[in-house]
């Protein structure tokens, strides 16, 4: 490891059994210094969580060969067959929020990622985790702060990447966002049931204040649907939120981190999108010393 490992928590494929990835809606503490833990840790630190797909969506419109599925279980709450979303951004490398990884909060990635289908089961490209690298500054809260991080893969996949746009667009300016998580609301982890095909949203961009006080800024972006009562939702946490570019090519402007406002219901809105393009150096940073 470089000497930046100093500076984040990193997790290797013999911890990976362990890796958690929900979506929290109550705060919970987080260390603030690197450290490595151990599946007995995480073990010993599960308790009961919430997640959050999307509902009110539609079926995806097209193929987007850049989106990833992360199968997790939470046993704590009842949640046996959940994911998390996230993005393709390099042959070997995928983001996505960093309290989908954060083994202190109840749920266990189960090691492989699937790339590219539309499908939550089947199709597409399958990988196995290696490492995953949670942002120094990420902590859980209300909202979620710097919630983003990287994952490796065992060997790069041909699957094309997106690219992380240098800027979000304006307020008010069209957003897509994309998951595989439940499409009705339920209080009970137990009866979430995971949407199979991958939906979307044709969503924009809000202003701050359209978020509650103190969730949106510089590195979290409010996201506000056409759709009354549509959101992401359990199971979308760490999914892409995307923007068209200036070839009409879709960039990479945020991974879902958790609602914009306190305890609303996840339909109700607004979301909460930890901005990629703000961690532009970081991320780069990170795959240049680990490759």
């Amino acid at each position: 490891m470089s000497g930046i490992s100093t500076l984040r928590r990193v997790m290797t494929r013999s911890t990976l059994v362990a890796a958690a990835c929900a979506l929290t809606l109550t705060a919970g503490a987080a260390t603030a210094n690197a450290a490595t833990i151990t599946p007995a840790a995480a073990h010993s630190q599960m308790a009961a969580t919430g997640f959050k797909t999307i509902v009110g969506g539609d079926k995806a419109s097209e193929k987007y060969p850049f989106m990833v599925s992360i199968p997790i279980k939470a046993p704590a709450s009842g949640l046996n067959n959940g994911n998390c979303g996230a993005a393709l951004i390099d042959p070997e490398w995928v983001v996505t929020a960093a309290h989908c990884l954060d083994m202190q909060i109840g749920s266990f990635a189960k090691g492989k990622v699937r790339i590219g289908s539309d499908k939550r089961s089947s199709g597409g490209t399958v990988r196995t985790i290696t490492q995953v690298f949670l942002n120094p500054g990420y902590a859980q809260g209300q909202p979620n702060q710097n919630d983003v991080a990287l994952v490796r893969l065992d060997r790069p996949v041909k699957n094309k990447p997106i690219v992380i746009a240098k800027r979000a667009a304006d307020f008010g300016s069209a957003t897509r966002i994309l998951g595989f998580g439940i499409t009705k609301p339920n209080k009970d982890p137990q009866k979430w049931k995971m949407s199979e095909k991958l939906r979307q949203l044709d969503t924009m961009r809000g202003s701050l204040e359209e978020c509650d006080p103190g969730f949106a800024g510089d590195t979290r972006l409010c996201t506000v649907s056409h759709t009354a009562n549509a959101m992401a939702c359990n199971g979308d946490s760490g999914g892409p939120q995307i923007q068209k570019g200036k070839d009409n090519a879709w960039e990479l402007i945020g991974v879902t981190s958790g609602p914009g406002a306190k305890s609303p219901s996840c339909e109700k809105g607004p979301g909460l999108y930890t901005n990629v393009t703000a961690f532009h150096d970081w991320i780069s940073q990170t795959i240049e010393a680990n490759k």
